[in-house]
């Protein structure tokens, strides 16, 4: 019965890094997502009508991008920073609250869980807001939170994976398109 255990298992995290599309052999550097990225196609870049919620997306792309980096110092400040602006915004109390967690703790790996509900607010309040430009992306990864998945948003359709950094940076996929209506 243990053999077939751990036959099972083995099974499911080979399908997982199947899954990802993600090859042990090579490493590529991670890549940010900015705002203002020029790609092979150059993307329009995302501004929100309400000013408030344009800065918090923008800083929100930061955090990600940190996280893609698998800084924790720097996704402590970046956190502070966005936690700044959710304080100004009505009804983002709680979500200001998940970027303080995330600027209070040093462990990435605590970091990432925490990013994890912070996006979820964020997809819901962005999917409220009013577009004028550029469009975001949101992004999942089925193998985040030990294989519950998790979404995060993005300026560009490339993956670049804030759960995992450099260990599986393009595990994910485009679910939804957020853009001016």
């Amino acid at each position: 019965m243990q053999k077939i255990n751990i036959s099972i298992f083995a099974l499911l995290i080979a399908f997982g890094f199947a899954s990802c599309n993600q090859s042990q052999e090579t490493k590529e550097a991670p890549q940010t997502d900015s705002v203002e990225t020029v790609a092979a196609v150059p993307a329009v870049p995302v501004e929100l009508k309400d000013p408030d919620s344009n800065k918090a997306y923008k800083l929100y792309i930061n955090l990600k991008d940190v996280l893609v980096k698998s800084s924790s110092a720097e996704a402590q400040a970046a956190a502070k920073e966005l936690s700044a602006v959710l304080h100004k915004l009505p009804s983002q109390t709680n979500t200001a609250a998940l970027a303080d967690k995330i600027a209070e703790s040093t462990d990435l790996k605590e970091q990432r869980v925490s990013f994890t509900t912070l996006s979820n607010d964020l997809i819901a309040m962005f999917k409220k807001a009013e577009v004028n430009s550029g469009s975001i992306f949101v992004q999942y990864c089925p193998m985040a939170n030990e294989g519950e998945g998790a979404y995060w948003l993005a300026s560009e359709e490339e993956i670049r994976n804030p759960y995992y950094g450099d260990e599986m940076l393009n595990c994910g996929e485009v679910k939804e398109t957020i853009a001016k209506k």
